[in-house]
């Protein structure tokens, strides 16, 4: 049995986790909110699933390099800085660090950059992506990862190229990646890839219709991470896709 602790516990996606961990080879060792003391708990746990808030994932990253224990880390929208602190414990403990658990999202990411190889500079790329009102983040993580694949593929910056929403008079600038965000109702994540061109268009559409998904993937990484030696991984590594 693999002992988790999950922080942000009592948010949507850490109700989600604690359903969901009857189902594989867990036991809970502590569920973390604010206010809660996640020092004294984590020396009986192997790994941390951090559902809380981007601001506080570089101080459990710490604590957790600190009492060498393994990371799941789930929460999005961090900022650089936050994202250079997370980055400095991969030589101390084995971190997944993603923008989406989802089988199905990983799968859409691999298409992505498949498509986008295939079909070329001469088609334009588009980002939909949709959330629930309550989402604090915008573009969301998954949508932005898609840029960064596109970008990628494309080898250019997506500092210099990417569009998010427009507004006034003005052809679309040749090379640009529009990432384009909704947000309403109670959507648990849709994400759409555009490749538009002259007489064509292809869509590459992903719609979660529960929270499970990612719960479920969040569980199976920290099965898979506790195994692992210190470094930086991904969804892509937990699922054997690289």
């Amino acid at each position: 049995m693999t002992r988790v602790i999950i922080t942000g516990a009592k948010g949507r996606m850490g109700q989600a986790i604690v359903a969901c961990a009857r189902n594989f080879r867990v036991e809970i060792a502590a569920l973390i909110d604010k206010g809660d003391d996640l020092p004294a708990a984590v020396a009986d746990a192997e790994v941390v699933i951090d559902f809380s808030e981007h601001t506080a994932t570089p101080g459990i990253v710490g604590l957790c390099a600190r009492h060498k224990k393994a990371i799941v880390i789930g929460t999005t929208g961090h900022s650089k800085d936050e994202h250079a602190e997370i980055l400095k414990c991969k030589t101390k403990i084995p971190i997944v660090l993603t923008s989406n658990f989802s089988t199905g999202v990983n799968t859409l990411f691999w298409l992505t950059q498949k498509a986008a190889e295939i079909l070329g500079p001469d088609f334009d790329l588009e980002i939909i992506e949709m959330h629930h009102r309550m989402k604090k983040d915008a573009p969301s993580g998954t949508a932005k990862t898609l840029a960064e694949i596109l970008a990628a593929a494309r080898k250019q910056s997506l500092e210099k190229t990417a569009r998010y929403g427009r507004m006034g008079i003005g052809e679309r600038a040749p090379g640009e990646i529009g990432i384009h965000s909704l947000r309403g109702g109670d959507v648990v994540g849709d994400h759409t890839v555009v490749f538009a061109h002259n007489g064509e268009r292809l869509e590459l559409t992903h719609k979660a219709s529960s929270r499970e998904t990612f719960a479920n993937g969040a569980l199976r990484a920290a099965q898979w991470v506790v195994r692992q030696k210190p470094g930086l991984y991904d969804m892509q590594d937990v699922l054997g896709l690289k």
